[in-house]
């Protein structure tokens, strides 16, 4: 039987990727980006190593610009390596802030942090487009004139994240309330609202992990194309039209299933990482099969070893799981957990 994912070293695989600044690199000597910054910051907290994920939050303090953004990419040294901001990039501090009350009770931070994460999605929520959706890049003063669902979905989680923050601190923030919904609205009906990036993964499941979604909806939702991104006895694919499996999108797809009551598959999913594991700890970006050739080759990125912390501590039932449970309530009743252990079939239930 393949073991579960090892908390401490995948979990000193991200320390090795974090600078005395406490931002945290792709991999040593890498760029950094929020988004992935935020989400290794969230791995560090479940994995006990919580002065570090601290640290990794008061870097963004510290380096927050004056309009409420961060640059897309930093490099290593501190220079900015790409100035334009991702809005989705920049709200996902919001998240981290809650996951880290979830992980610590401990509101100190949320109140330090609380401007920081303000000015952020006041950053974010300046960029709305028609229907409320957000430009998906920000350079100078310009929106991009899209959007994207992918991002839009960390959005409305983002949204949800910094409701909760607000409300815990006595503050009362019903904008963010009423973009949330407005967003949930699209991620829910999203034909025609968003640029086509459907050969991608994370176009396909990240409305689960929106929260947008009941569990009843992300489960058809993930049915539908599990034949398309899911290769059997590998992972998940990054895109359809390619043979590039990779350990951040097959972890993120196990902690969809486990946010829609299928347990069982995710730690399935979870045990096909096995494979992907780097020497020394952590684990490589991806493979490519069947020859199971590392691209880019030998990188092992502290995204990856994030993603798979958090989806084994939401399947342990920890913080995360919370985190990225539903918002919506299922309008059908439908079992919550896979009936038997037996090998998933999900074509067999798929809409085409």
């Amino acid at each position: 039987m393949r073991r579960a994912p090892d908390r401490g070293a995948l979990a000193s695989s991200i320390l090795r990727a974090q600078a005395p600044s406490g931002m945290i690199c792709w991999f040593p000597g890498g760029h950094a980006d929020p988004w992935n910054h935020v989400e290794a910051a969230m791995a560090l907290a479940v994995s006990g190593r919580r002065a570090a994920a601290t640290a990794a939050y008061r870097f963004l303090l510290a380096s927050q610009r004056a309009d409420g953004s961060w640059p897309a990419y930093t490099a290593a040294d501190g220079s900015v390596e790409e100035a334009r901001a991702d809005t989705n990039a920049c709200c996902y501090l919001a998240t981290g802030l809650w996951h880290q009350h979830l992980v610590t009770g401990d509101a100190q931070l949320l109140e330090e942090a609380f401007p920081a994460m303000e000015a952020a999605l006041d950053f974010a929520l300046g960029h709305r487009r028609a229907g409320g959706l957000l430009s998906w890049s920000v350079e100078g003063e310009a929106g991009a004139p899209a959007s994207l669902l992918a991002a839009s979905c960390s959005v409305v989680r983002s949204l949800e994240a910094a409701l909760r923050v607000a409300a815990l601190l006595g503050a009362r923030r019903d904008e963010w309330a009423a973009a949330r919904a407005a967003l949930a609205a699209a991620v829910r009906a999203p034909a025609g609202r968003f640029l086509d990036k459907g050969e991608f993964a994370m176009d396909w499941y990240y409305p689960v992990l929106s929260g947008a979604l009941s569990a009843a909806e992300g489960r058809r939702l993930l049915a539908a194309r599990w034949g398309e991104f899911v290769v059997p006895g590998a992972g998940v694919r990054c895109r359809t039209d390619r043979r590039w499996v990779t350990t951040a999108e097959s972890a993120e797809l196990a902690l969809a299933l486990v946010s829609v009551g299928r347990r069982r598959r995710a730690a399935r999913l979870l045990a096909l990482l096995a494979d992907k594991e780097a020497p020394g700890g952590g684990y490589l970006t991806g493979l490519v099969y069947p020859e199971r050739a590392s691209f880019p080759e030998g990188e092992v990125s502290s995204y990856s070893a994030a993603a798979a912390l958090l989806a084994a501590d939401a399947l342990a039932g920890g913080a995360t799981a919370a985190l990225f449970a539903p918002m919506r309530r299922s309008t059908r009743s439908e079992p919550q957990e896979d009936s038997s252990s037996a090998a998933y079939s999900p074509l067999a239930s798929a809409s085409r």
